[in-house]
């Protein structure tokens, strides 16, 4: 493996990272969600409304980089 494949696969593996930052923040925002409905349930409306959009944009981030990871694997 020369040092051009190492560092392919050094940027694959940070690119991959992503995918561990949302993982949090969906468990985080999930939590959170949970909580909130708990003491008022009468918001169920917006606040699942809240949590979906932001769940959708947390899992764009992870897809994104998951893609890059790819890209820069095979190409």
């Amino acid at each position: 493996m020369d040092n051009a494949q190492a560092m392919t696969a050094l940027a694959a593996g940070i690119a991959v990272l992503a995918g561990l930052g949302a993982g949090v923040g969906m468990g985080y925002a999930t939590a959170k969600a949970t909580e909130s409905l708990a003491r008022q349930p009468e918001a169920k409306g917006p606040i699942t409304t809240a949590l979906l959009i932001g769940l959708a944009f947390a899992e764009t981030t992870a897809i994104y980089g998951f893609v890059i990871a790819i890209l820069l694997l095979f190409t």
